[in-house]
């Protein structure tokens, strides 16, 4: 298998660009979060349109129009009907259409942000092309790779949400955060050269098994984001606490959002897990073998599992429930990072060189 080292290099460049774009995208986000006054509600107030002068004024001759034609019956002549039918039409004609208000500098910086998330998304998916034609393979064959492309799933997850709910744009510094911190070590601590993928992951399970666990893990990290900052959120509005969070939507708003992205990923990573399990049976003859890198990704699903069902039990739901999701993001990064590059398995495939 030939590698093209020179694309792999700009496929490298790719990705600090993309990076040094998250990094600008999260810093406008973190000033917008600064320059906010309104404290954060369920869903953001939508900017109001106000109705023009000459629409208003253009309903008021209306309603005064209709009221000489109640009273055409008590002497309005037909001369006098007409004239002011045909005021009416003219002050519709002239009236301006319904105008937005000048956007805050709040959001000014916010959309900003979210324009500049998308460029980076951009390149970081180029990144990830380039280095599979580079390499001829799958684009997550090491931990340089993969954690790259959990990376990616994570913003493309994030930017499906602010498409469908623009108002949570206030979080886009929190979740571009551990996106960035993922991508500095995957660039510097993980960092590998192209190159081809040991005997062991040259199987088409590399696309079917690994693709479902990159899914599901970029999806369940902003799942993570959102319960964590559920938990600040719920203790500012019971006590007090974390003024700050003040600004970020309801605590109902984060639990949905967490509670919405889990129940997406968690059938992905069912997938992966039986999937695994079959490649295991194919590779080195069982299909479990509670090796460090499938137990820990069992309990991930059992924590996972628990928490679905306690966010749908009326007793547990809350910070009960968000903080079983936060267990379960901090066994994904657990088994992402110590499991791969500390302890030794039949999965120590992590490829840093």
């Amino acid at each position: 298998m030939v590698v093209d080292a020179q694309l792999g290099q700009f496929g490298d460049l790719l990705f600090g660009s993309a990076l040094a774009i998250y990094v600008l995208a999260m810093i406008l986000h973190a000033v917008e979060h600064a320059l906010l006054r309104r404290t954060g509600t369920e869903e953001e107030s939508v900017s109001r349109v106000p109705v023009a002068a000459g629409a208003t004024a253009a309903s008021a001759r209306s309603g005064e129009g209709l009221s000489s034609e109640g009273r055409s019956g008590e002497g309005l002549s037909a001369e006098g009907a007409a004239l002011a039918a045909d005021l009416d039409e003219r002050d519709a004609r002239d009236a301006e259409p319904p105008t937005r208000p000048p956007r805050s500098r709040a959001e000014r910086f916010g959309r900003t942000g979210v324009s500049l998330t998308v460029l980076g998304f951009a390149l970081h998916l180029a990144m990830l092309v380039v280095r599979g034609f580079a390499a001829q393979r799958v684009p997550w064959g090491n931990m340089y790779e993969f954690t790259a492309a959990i990376s990616l799933v994570a913003v493309g997850a994030w930017l499906v949400v602010l498409r469908r709910r623009p108002e949570l744009r206030r979080l886009g510094a929190f979740v571009l955060l551990p996106v960035i911190i993922l991508m500095f070590l995957a660039g510097t601590v993980l960092y590998t050269q192209t190159a081809p993928v040991v005997p062991a992951l040259r199987s088409y399970w590399l696309v079917v098994h690994v693709s479902a666990a990159v899914i599901a893990s970029g999806i369940l990290l902003l799942a993570g984001v959102a319960s964590c900052l559920y938990l600040l959120r719920a203790a500012h509005e019971s006590s007090g606490r974390f003024a700050w969070t003040s600004r970020l939507p309801s605590a109902d708003v984060l639990d949905r959002v967490a509670y919405r992205a889990t129940a997406i990923a968690f059938p992905i990573w069912t997938f992966a897990v039986i999937t695994g399990a079959i490649w295991a049976e194919a590779a080195w003859g069982r299909y479990w073998g509670w090796d460090p890198k499938e137990t820990t990704a069992f309990i991930a699903w059992i924590v996972y599992a628990c928490y679905l069902h306690a966010r749908s039990t009326a007793g547990w739901r809350g910070r009960r429930a968000a903080v079983i999701n936060v267990v379960g993001f901090a066994v994904m990064v657990f088994n992402l990072f110590f499991v791969n590059l500390v302890v030794t398995g039949l999965h120590s495939y992590a490829g840093v060189g």
